[in-house]
């Protein structure tokens, strides 16, 4: 455990200043998060590089031999980091603008070094082994699941608003779909596409050609998914 005594945190995002604070509220002696230009001291048993994909490599290649080294993308393999002691992790969350989080009991796609396992289990989270071949199709759920709702979700409210509704309506709504789909799956599904209710569908489709034609398209394309 004692490449744990000492963690570097490259990059002072939201997910790296995240990590760091949540490190130090365990005992872990963190240095950083480092910005751009800065490097970690000698001591560092590990550095974590939480920076942009496409700057992984170029971020490894300056980091001196001797710390186990690891990168926080969901979607990018070992190979920017080169031939050393390598790992990755990526907490499968979204992390807010102020860089405070909670890891406890979230789930975290780890590769490499054993140390990602260790340093998953110190922030409370729950590691999972995803393979470089799977990589992407767990990116992918991943941005499904969180970038995809916040879009489709907008796209509600901007429908929502031609009838007097604003986000704060829509949210008790949202969190209950949540929670439901958490415990029964498709099961969660209600409404007039789940019912069959053509009429009711036509209704919507004539009022959204109206107000918002823009979203026609997707509200169509929703339609087939929630039958299917």
């Amino acid at each position: 455990m004692r490449d744990l005594e000492r963690v570097s945190i490259v990059g002072a995002g939201r997910l790296g200043s995240a990590i760091a604070a949540a490190l130090r509220a365990d005992g872990v002696v963190v240095e950083g998060p480092l910005r751009r230009g800065e490097f970690p001291g000698p001591d560092a048993g590990v550095v974590l590089l939480c920076v942009p994909d496409r700057e992984i490599a170029e971020a490894a290649a300056g980091i001196p031999a001797g710390p186990v080294i690891g990168h926080c993308s969901g979607a990018t393999t070992l190979a920017p980091l080169g031939s050393r002691p390598a790992f990755s992790l990526h907490p499968l969350m979204t992390v807010p603008a102020d860089g405070h989080a909670d890891f406890r009991g979230v789930a975290c796609a780890i590769a490499g070094h054993p140390v990602a396992a260790r340093l998953a289990a110190r922030l409370g989270m729950r590691p999972i082994t995803v393979a470089d071949p799977d990589r992407a199709a767990y990116h992918a759920a991943a941005s499904m699941a969180s970038n995809f709702l916040v879009a489709l979700e907008e796209a509600a409210t901007r429908l929502g608003r031609t009838a007097g509704l604003d986000r704060a309506d829509l949210v008790p709504l949202v969190r209950a779909t949540v929670e439901n789909w958490a415990r029964l799956g498709p099961d969660a599904l209600t409404g007039p596409a789940a019912r069959g209710d053509l009429a009711t569908l036509e209704r919507h489709r004539e009022t959204i050609r109206d107000r918002v034609p823009d979203l026609l398209a997707l509200y169509d394309e929703m339609v087939e998914v929630v039958r299917r």
